[in-house]
């Protein structure tokens, strides 16, 4: 009896990790990514089965948000008279231009300022500044929200203005903020917040949710300034950690540009509170604060297109003299990374910073294993030494600008919900590529000779974690 159940057992599993792989097949992904799954599933018996059920079920084809509510509510942002005024890109980035307003209708808007951040005590003195002065809404939407010393005093600041009579919501990710308890945004709630998790996952909806996380952290404080960048709510990001500090970037924006936040942060609302927000006092008229061109892009996996990493590709395909990157993961596209190669080895100054040190292992690992393909081609790797580099920063030529919450891994361009500032404007550039030099200042140069050097055993750990690099 025993034997015949553990025979119809095995032959259950058999149908059903074939199955499986069927499935995975017919669905047309990257077939890199196909590939890495079909390993697992017959490297890993039943352990693959699982993985694939909670990590991989493919839920690009569901709508979060019906395609004409998106319009609804893209045109909040797009249709007021002072946004439809004629603005000229620098020439060799009208093509960026074109294509981030076809791709994701996100226009350009001029009249803004643009502030750095290249550390969280800065940050979060510029950001509890701006609440404290709001005086219709607070929109808050950050992937982790830590109840910790920065996170409590968040909460409070936000919990008095709403007791003033002003709106405050916040969206958190229900996955990204998974450690923190439930009281802690229930108390919010008490305190006149509107919280709203993010596909709020639970045990029936695992499969097709814990994998497609909002990864945005966005503010906008009266639709007249907003904060965009790669820094949560948490201590780390002004205490450190054990490694040494917490670099990160983060930006203050004012003016018209905000309108493109804002729109973010209401599709969001509506795609998980199913309310929709269509007041005029969210998109308020604005005078010209600055002489910054910015568009707001968004991606995230329900869409057909990714529109960052199509906006990156072009961005590399248009500098003719340098590219600087900062990412705390670099797990690139194929087509990335050949983007990078190309542009280093047809004279473009390249330069890639990543961390010597990451939190998060196999992500690093993975990473390690493309540097030298970037080397082979001139690419200047830098190793961040000071602690842990989680900044997404990139700059081209002399007048563009990219930062905001994606990072040059394929998680950020296929799987998670991402926002993007694409800054047109020579003044920010520089201020952009001066964080860039005094980054390299606590950074390491390395050699291709040195790099080649390492043992053969690690060589090898590298090259079987990039078999699953799609998957990271």
């Amino acid at each position: 009896m025993t034997d015949n159940l553990i025979l119809i057992f095995q032959i259950l599993y058999v149908v059903t990790a074939l199955g499986t792989m069927v499935v995975v097949i017919s669905e047309n992904r990257n077939p890199l990514k196909t590939i890495s799954w079909v390993l697992i599933l017959l490297l890993l018996p039943l352990v693959g089965l699982v993985i694939y059920y909670f990590f991989g079920e493919d839920s690009r084809k569901q709508r979060l948000i019906s395609h004409k509510m998106y319009k609804k509510l893209n045109r909040r942002s797009i249709g007021r008279k002072e946004l439809l005024e004629t603005l000229n890109p620098p020439t060799e980035h009208k093509g960026l231009v074109s294509l981030l307003n076809r791709l994701k209708a996100a226009p350009l808007y001029g009249g803004s300022d643009v502030t750095f951040y290249s550390n969280g005590e800065d940050k979060f003195k510029a950001l509890f500044e701006e609440l404290e002065k709001a005086q219709r809404h607070i929109h808050i939407q950050y992937y982790i929200f830590v109840d910790d010393e920065i996170g409590n005093k968040t909460r409070e600041i936000l919990a008095r203005k709403a007791a003033e009579g002003i709106e405050v919501r916040l969206i958190y990710d229900d996955v990204g903020s998974w450690k923190v308890k439930r009281r802690f945004f229930k108390d919010m709630e008490k305190d006149g917040i509107e919280v709203q998790p993010f596909l709020k996952v639970t045990f029936k909806l695992l499969t097709s949710r814990v994998n497609y996380r909002n990864h945005r952290k966005v503010v906008i404080i009266d639709g007249k300034v907003g904060f965009v960048g790669g820094m949560n709510v948490a201590d780390r990001y002004i205490e450190g950690i054990n490694s040494g500090i917490w670099r990160d970037s983060h930006i203050k924006i004012e003016g018209k540009a905000v309108a493109g936040l804002q729109t973010s942060f209401l599709i969001d609302w509506y795609s998980s509170r199913r309310e929709f927000l269509a007041s005029d006092s969210y998109y308020p008229l604005l005078e010209n604060k600055g002489d910054n061109l910015i568009q707001i892009v968004t991606s995230g996996p329900v869409g057909r297109f990714k529109d960052i990493h199509l906006g990156i590709l072009q961005a590399i395909s248009n500098a003719k003299e340098c590219i600087y990157i900062q990412t705390p993961y670099f797990v690139p596209t194929d087509s990335l990374l050949l983007a990078l190669q190309t542009a280093a080895m047809r004279g473009v100054d390249v330069r890639i910073m990543v961390p010597r040190k990451s939190d998060t292992t196999f992500v690093q690992i993975a990473s390690m294993s493309y540097i030298k393909d970037l080397l082979d081609a001139k690419v200047n790797v830098f190793f961040f030494e000071a602690g842990f580099l989680h900044s997404k920063l990139m700059v081209v030529d002399n007048d563009l600008t990219i930062t905001g919450s994606a990072n040059m891994d394929i998680r950020s361009f296929e799987h998670n919900f991402e926002i993007d500032a694409f800054i047109y404007n020579r003044e920010s550039c520089e201020k952009a590529k001066i964080i860039f030099y005094r980054d390299m200042e606590q950074s390491t140069l390395l050699s291709l000779e040195k790099w080649e050097k390492r043992p053969r055993f690690r060589k090898f750990k590298e090259s079987v974690i990039r078999l699953f690099s799609p998957l990271l």
